[in-house]
């Protein structure tokens, strides 16, 4: 209660009493019509196809124009408020004016009536407005990679275009980090999904590359953002036009690897809106094979199990957003979003096992294994938001609320039968069901008020309440997969609570000779509550999971300094961040769906708080843009997984491998430095690099230094860079060429594999570009990648190789359709609820902690 008290004090401390349901001046952003009947003077009948022309009063250029029907009647949609001149124009008839006319934001409705005009002749020639914005721009607090110019990524999904956005890198499950770091938050059109909380390289998979207008990375996000994500935010924004009329697109694209639809409907009249946007995916069958070789060497335990398996993974996804809004006036308007989402991926796999015993040869043994997996995810986000404007240009109040739900089933099943007639150590023949629910609620407002021209301050507060539950059964089956029982010592139903409440305000400040100053501050409170249920009968092999609370205190200031000269800007900012741990890392619960590489959470996991200094230089030249940055970023309780070696008996079953336990190991300190960059040397030829290089230098607590592998304790220098080529030639046809690589990325035990693919794409466009046709390829000249892992400490090693197809070859096609007002209103900036915060597991893709799940599949 106290902390909703807090919420209240904090809302009304900023919103003062002018907070009301006001009407008046400038700064609105609503649109409304001006309409009226031309009539002839002579014959009193009205004038069809009669040209109107919109000008601002005093202009000299028309900046909207219709025609009038069959009745005489216009009406000109998209109208701000403010004072106009209407021209009539028409064959045999003089032009006509009418100056001034006027909207107001109280009544942006303009009714003109008749318009009576006489014989001779002037007609208006139609004036197109076309504007194209940069492939990559520099804010003052991101970085914007607007995805709709990018030729290659048709035809993909979301993974692709992030593959291709500075400072943003992804390895080959489809985890996500920025300058190396995967603590970060992936919003959609700045709200989060229930869906990315729980399985977010799946989720990407499933959201159509054209369904992407535009990607944000904001690297050093201020207190008006929530403290989570250590690394920082990736807001990916869907297309959505502010047009008048209807219009939409279809585009898609059929490939060896991967097919994908969409289409885009945007509706908007008036003060009223509306889209919808559906798209899907489907792979064909993809194959990978995997070497895993495991040597436990503990003394008393000297043992090998090595596994040469493949498995085929088909996948498919599909996703729909309807947004609707309604301006009632220039100060009061409300928009409705909810967006479903439906996906999954199903694997089939096997190989040869062995496990040979050096202490003990007669323990030694070879056996086949099948495994069946099968992974479905399904859910919608649901958001409100209502937003009033008061007279002063920019001061406005946000009311937000959202409603995320998610479901996640996984299947699984493994199978073995032994080479040998009477195995010494018989394996585990069992099948698993784990279902997991999410409900996620979010309640949000926030406040802007310029209070002078060179003050601005911004304040707000939220809620957010997590459930999620998690239910976990596991049944030994015979040979055949039949006859299950269930396995208490392995089952398991979990309850985790998670409030979060904020408030933060912020101060931008104006200063002489181009300097500017954002400063913020930001308070959380977060509670925790693991609650372990025994839905079975009472067993002695039952896993004791108690339960859990958790509650702490975050304060987060934020700084940047800027300073602009022409056109090179420089800027130094400090943040703060948090990275909370996830259910998938707090629960207690022992995965043994592996039983050589198992894994459990841990509840008395702190968050990791991570501080950044950065200085960033920022310059055009012409038509090309550079970017220079350099940081140091320190992070305490960095939260990583421990493998430890096992011997143990379970349910009469001796289990020799490896517990990866989630544990606070080390503080970290990293010094870093990234450039990106666009350059045209000649008109048709663009270019662009992006590199990042960064250390991994960590000093790892006492109490874990024994598990430690001493030579993966060095300073490491990371990387990860990225370079394209795009060249247009003459009659539309348009040729890319792209390519990046990620460098392995360290942990205190090992390394993760590197990553790194190349691509060509030609595009032709059609029907005023309305239409085109493409082709493209990935790792044209390589059928399948490699990635290596490596793990070791004191006791045992970890091998792991990986082949797995990217070879891909494709035709893309797009088509857009609707006509359109030639007005081009700027688009509103999104306003609601943006929970940019949890820390998941290793895999961002592997459930998001709502419970255990089978072995991990091809992704």
């Amino acid at each position: 209660m106290k902390r909703v008290l807090l919420l209240i004090i904090v809302i009304c401390a900023t919103v003062s009493a002018k907070a009301q349901f006001g009407v008046g001046g400038g700064g609105s952003s609503v649109v409304g019509k001006i309409s009226g009947t031309v009539i002839d003077s002579l014959t009193k009948k009205p004038v069809d196809y009669a040209t109107i022309s919109l000008f601002k009063s005093g202009a000299k250029a028309p900046i909207n124009g219709v025609l009038t029907d069959e009745k005489g009647h216009f009406q000109i949609n998209n109208v701000k408020a403010g004072k106009y001149k209407v021209t009539i124009s028409f064959i045999g008839y003089p032009s006509k004016t009418f100056d001034p006319v006027e909207t107001t934001a109280s009544k942006p409705d303009n009714d003109m009536g008749d318009l009576v005009i006489a014989p001779s002749a002037k007609a208006l020639k139609e004036v197109a407005i076309v504007g194209q914005a940069a492939l990559i721009e520099n804010k003052i607090d991101k970085i914007v990679y607007n995805a709709e110019k990018d030729l290659t990524a048709a035809g993909g999904n979301a993974t692709d275009v992030l593959q291709k956005v500075p400072l943003v890198s992804v390895d080959m499950n489809g985890n996500v980090a920025i300058r190396g770091d995967g603590n970060v938050r992936v919003l959609i059109n700045g709200k989060p999904s229930g869906a990315t909380s729980a399985s977010l390289s799946d989720v990407l998979k499933t959201i159509p590359a054209d369904q992407i207008k535009s990607i944000e990375v904001v690297t050093s996000p201020s207190a008006k953002y929530d403290a989570e994500g250590s690394a920082g935010i990736i807001n990916i924004i869907t297309k959505s036009k502010n047009a008048s009329g209807i219009s939409g697109s279809v585009s898609g694209g059929v490939g060896t690897r991967q097919n994908n639809g969409n289409i885009n409907l945007n509706y908007s009249k008036n003060r009223f809106n509306f889209s919808a946007n559906l798209g899907g995916n489907l792979t064909w069958p993809q194959t990978m094979t995997t070497i895993f070789d495991q040597t436990i060497n503990t003394g008393a335990l000297n043992r090998r199990n090595l596994n040469n398996t493949s498995s085929e993974t088909k996948r498919h996804g599909a996703r729909g957003t309807f947004t609707a809004g309604y301006e009632f006036n220039g100060f009061n308007s409300i928009n409705s979003t909810i967006a479903v989402n439906d996906g999954g991926f199903n694997t089939n796999g096997g190989g040869n096992y062995s496990i040979e015993d050096f202490a003990t040869p007669a323990n030694s043994i070879d056996y086949i294994g099948k495994t069946l997996n099968h992974n479905k995810f399904s859910g919608f986000d649901w958001n409100l938001d209502y937003t009033h404007k008061f007279k002063k240009e920019g001061h406005e109040l946000t009311v937000s609320g959202q409603w995320s739900h998610s479901i996640i089933k996984t299947d699984y099943s493994t199978l073995y039968t032994s080479q040998q007639t009477t195995p010494a150590i018989p394996q585990p023949n069992q099948m698993g069901s784990n279902d997991g629910k999410n409900n996620e609620y979010t309640a949000q407002a926030d406040y802007s008020n310029p209070l002078t021209k060179t003050l601005k301050l911004e304040a707000g507060g939220k809620t957010i309440q997590r459930r999620i539950s998690s239910i976990y059964d596991i049944f030994s089956v015979d040979a055949d997969g039949n006859n299950p029982v269930l396995d208490v010592e392995n089952s398991n139903l979990y309850n985790y609570n998670q409030n979060v409440y904020a408030g933060y305000s912020v101060f931008t400040i104006t200063l002489p000779k181009n300097f500017s100053v954002l400063a913020g501050f930001r308070y959380e409170n977060t509670q925790i509550k693991g609650d372990p249920k025994t839905p079975y009968a009472s067993n002695d092999n039952q896993q004791e999971l108690n339960p859990f609370t958790a509650s702490y205190n975050t304060y987060v200031p934020s700084l940047t300094l800027q300073k602009v000269f022409g056109t090179n800007t420089f800027k130094l900012s400090y943040s703060k961040r948090i990275q909370r741990p996830s259910l998938f890392v707090l629960n207690p619960f022992i995965n043994r769906a592996s039983s050589q590489a198992q894994s459990v959470g841990n509840p008395n996991l702190a968050p990791e708080v991570s501080q950044t200094v950065e200085l960033n230089y920022n310059t055009f030249i012409k038509s090309s843009v550079l970017n220079f940055s350099v940081y140091y970023k320190r992070t305490n309780d960095l939260i990583e997984g421990i493998a430890v070696p096992i011997d143990e008996i379970v349910d009469g079953k001796h289990v020799v491998g490896t517990r990866t336990v989630q544990n606070n190991v080390a503080l970290n300190n990293s010094l870093g430095a990234s450039f990106f960059g666009s350059i045209n040397p000649i008109k048709p030829l663009t270019l662009r690099s992006s590199i990042n290089v960064f250390t991994y230098n960590p000093t790892v607590y006492d109490q874990y230094a024994g598990s430690v592998n001493q030579d993966a304790l060095k300073t490491r220098v990371q990387y990860t860079m990225f370079g394209s080529a795009q060249y247009t030639f003459p009659k539309d046809f348009i040729f890319e060429a792209f390519g990046f690589v990620n460098s392995p990325r360290r942990t205190i035990q090992g390394s993760s594999p590197s990553f790194g693919i190349y691509a060509f794409g030609v595009k032709k466009q059609f029907m005023n570009k309305k239409a085109s046709l493409g082709f493209n390829t990935v790792q044209p000249f390589a059928v399948n990648k490699a990635f290596n892992q490596n793990i070791s400490s004191p006791g045992f090693t970890q091998i792991s190789r990986t082949q797995f197809p990217f070879q891909s070859f494709g035709i893309t096609f797009s088509y857009s359709f609707g006509k359109l007002n030639f007005s081009n209103p700027q688009q509103k900036k999104k306003k609601g609820v943006n929970n940019d915060d949890q820390i998941g597991g290793g895999d961002q893709g592997a459930g998001g902690g709502v419970g255990g799940g089978a072995p991990a599949g091809g992704k």
